[in-house]
């Protein structure tokens, strides 16, 4: 049992070594220049204008993170798809159909609460203020 993790500690060394080797080597053989150029922002070869670092909406990454969640789905039902044929020849075609639903369905109502809560609109409404009927603003507020 000590021989299987003496196996374990060599192969985490070596690699650790490999690591260290490989980093120091690019170290000394790369060429050091430094250059005020070097630490400008890159913009395709073009010269920046202003500054690098500006607020980004973060609308782009909550669509972003939803269309990999349906490219991920896709991705998966896709095989299960494709045999879909085998499985049902073999009588486990409705277990098949119901892991298949079940994955989507699963999707399908994340999709509808972000859909609920308003997160794919790209500008999104302010939401008015619940009026409580035979109450006016002046008694809400206590005065």
């Amino acid at each position: 049992m000590q021989f299987e993790f003496a196996n374990i500690l060599i192969f985490i060394a070596l690699g650790g070594g490999f690591l260290f080797v490989t980093l120091g080597l690019g170290q000394l053989l790369r060429p050091s220049t430094q250059d005020p150029q070097k630490g400008m922002i890159y913009e395709c070869g073009e010269m920046p204008l202003g500054q690098g670092w500006f607020n980004f909406n973060p609308r782009f990454y909550i669509v972003a993170l939803i269309f990999l969640i349906v490219d991920v789905e896709v991705a998966f039902t896709y095989p299960v798809a494709s045999i879909f044929s085998r499985w049902a020849a073999m009588g486990d075609g409705a277990l098949a159909f119901f892991e298949i639903f079940t994955f989507i369905l699963i999707l399908a109502l994340g999709l509808a609460y972000v859909w609920i809560k308003g997160d794919l609109e790209w500008l999104k409404r302010l939401k008015s203020p619940v009026v409580e009927q035979g109450v006016t603003p002046a008694e809400r507020s206590g005065s």
